[in-house]
C-alpha cells in the first residue's frame, strides 16, 4: 500500500442509481448518464459506464505520467501522443474483475526509447501504482 505524503487535488464525484443512473463533479465539471452495456445484460443505452471512465482516466494518466518522465529526460513528446485504455470485465471466483490493456502511441519516438519511457511511466502513473499487483494490466506499443 503506499501512503500519500501530501495531498495535492482530491476529484470528487458521487453516482446515483448504480449502472443505470449518474454521475456528477463535486465541481459540475463532470455530469454523465449512466446506462449498463447489453453484454453485461443491460439496455446499452446512451450512458457511459463504469468501464469506460476507468479507460479514460487511465489512458488521460498514463499520457500525464509519460509527460513527467519524458520532460525529467529532457525528451520532447509530439503533443498528439495518445493512450487507448481497453478495461475489461468479467466473473472471478468470487464476484466479478477488471482487467486494463494499454495502448501507447507515441509517434515518432524510436522504439526502445519509446518502451523504456512506457516502462519508466508505468513505474510513476498513479493508476499504475493503484492497479499493481490488484488486476492484470498491459501496456503495449502501438
Amino acid at each position: 500500500m503506499h501512503t500519500l505524503q501530501q495531498i495535492v487535488y482530491t476529484g470528487t464525484a458521487t453516482a446515483t442509481g448504480g449502472r443505470e443512473g449518474t454521475a456528477k463533479s463535486s465541481d459540475g465539471k463532470l455530469e454523465l448518464g449512466l446506462s449498463t452495456p447489453k453484454e453485461l445484460g443491460g439496455a446499452g443505452g446512451q450512458g457511459t459506464n463504469p468501464e469506460q471512465m476507468f479507460a479514460a482516466g487511465y489512458s488521460a494518466c498514463f499520457i500525464g505520467a509519460l509527460k513527467h518522465v519524458a520532460a525529467s529526460q529532457k525528451i520532447k513528446l509530439s503533443d498528439d501522443i495518445s493512450v487507448t485504455g481497453d478495461v475489461s470485465i468479467g466473473p472471478i471466483e468470487q464476484g466479478f474483475a477488471i482487467a486494463v490493456k494499454l495502448i501507447v502511441d507515441l509517434g515518432d519516438v524510436e522504439s526502445d526509447k519509446a518502451q523504456a519511457l512506457v516502462d519508466a511511466a508505468h513505474q510513476v502513473c498513479p493508476y499504475s501504482n493503484a492497479t499493481r499487483g490488484n488486476i492484470e494490466v498491459e501496456i503495449a506499443l502501438a
